[in-house]
């Protein structure tokens, strides 16, 4: 039998857990079980100032969100950051609300260029992730 065409439900308030959107199993939260991202803040530190300036985007989200590109083949800024918008898993990864929309292209790009150009700190902090990757087997030498 066919029913009544049911009312939208897009302007409904629900109460959800992010935790429980992100499957048990999803590459994510293996990669988050695996990987100390930690390291990132104490390394980037000297590129900001303490005490001068708007509240800076934390180092490790940006670099968490610069990984989720790698990883996904995602080459723009701009598809990235409408990607983290859109993809729960992507806000799980990285520590964002449901709601909590992320660093915007201009902030990835202008990072980018202006703090982490003449230095080799991206190097480092992707390499030191691949190393970790490599030790709890997440990646053999050909795929990951």
């Amino acid at each position: 039998m066919l029913r009544e065409k049911a009312s939208v439900q897009q302007s409904e308030y629900e109460v959800v857990l992010l935790e429980e959107l992100v499957p048990e199993d999803h590459l994510l939260r293996k990669i988050d079980r695996a990987v100390d991202f930690s390291f990132i803040h104490d390394l980037c530190k000297d590129l900001y100032c303490l005490d001068n300036g708007r509240p800076a985007i934390e180092p490790e989200l940006l670099f968490r969100m610069l990984f989720l590109g790698y990883l996904y083949g995602i080459r723009s800024e701009v598809k990235l950051a409408q990607a983290v918008n859109e993809n729960i898993a992507f806000k799980w990864f990285l520590g964002l609300k449901l709601t909590q929309k992320g660093p915007d292209h201009a902030t990835i790009s202008a990072n980018r260029v202006r703090r982490f150009r003449d230095n080799n700190i991206a190097e480092k902090i992707f390499n030191e992730i691949l190393r970790q990757c490599v030790d709890k087997g997440l990646v053999g030498g050909r795929i990951l």
